[in-house]
């Protein structure tokens, strides 16, 4: 019996592409029918911003130097493209970039009892779709009672340093192998595919991967 394909991904709670490579990725696993085994590690596109945040327009505008009008029709994009794969983005003018080294660690716990993937998810949704501020400990407190785990456990995780160390090695770790931009998933631990390829470009190599043709 063949054991399931390892796939490593890294990747930030508020990274719109990581989100959609994600599901582009679900897709073209169903659709190849591969079972898949997933690990999640932190990245942070931001590990210095401030706990207040910023508003997300004039982050984006400021950090690649856009237009308004520019990054409007990303957004704008990205919409799109989330809801070719079942996921709903809902910008609004006063969301927020914020902080995720928390969420990374509630991540990181949640994997202790398999449930990495299903915070990982929790997470998306709460930013992207119903706009929730993933930095607030409160707001991860609701999460975790969502996913059933124990939120006395989480919040004294939160209240003390527990799970940092680990959450910055993983971090430091993978900007060692070279990633500097999410997502960036590695395959059967020898693989890396970055960025959000779309569905038909994750079949083909999902099969060239069965068949022994990757290069």
């Amino acid at each position: 019996m063949n054991q399931p394909l390892r796939i490593d991904i890294v990747s930030d709670v508020v990274c719109p592409w990581c989100v959609i490579g994600y599901n582009q990725l679900q897709a073209a696993l169903e659709a190849t029918d591969t079972e898949a085994e997933i690990y999640w590690h932190p990245f942070e596109l931001n590990p210095d911003m401030p706990a207040e945040g910023q508003n997300l327009r004039e982050h984006l505008i400021g950090k690649y130097q856009i237009t308004p009008e520019q990054s409007a029709a990303t957004r704008e994009h990205i919409t799109k493209t989330g809801a070719d794969v079942g996921f709903d983005f809902n910008f609004t003018d006063d969301m927020r970039m914020v902080n995720t080294f928390d969420a990374h660690r509630l991540i990181h716990w949640a994997g202790t009892f398999d449930k990495a993937t299903e915070m990982k998810e929790a997470l998306f949704a709460a930013y992207f779709t119903d706009g929730r501020d993933v930095s607030d400990r409160g707001t991860l407190g609701v999460i975790v009672m969502e996913l059933g785990l124990d939120w006395a456990e989480a919040r004294k995780i939160l209240q003390s340093d527990q799970y940092a160390e680990e959450v910055r090695d993983h971090e430091g770790y993978w900007t060692s192998q070279g990633i500097r931009s999410v997502p960036a998933m590695i395959f059967d631990e020898k693989y890396l595919v970055n960025g959000a390829q779309g569905v038909e470009a994750y079949v083909q190599f999902l099969t060239d991967l069965r068949e022994g043709s990757v290069d």
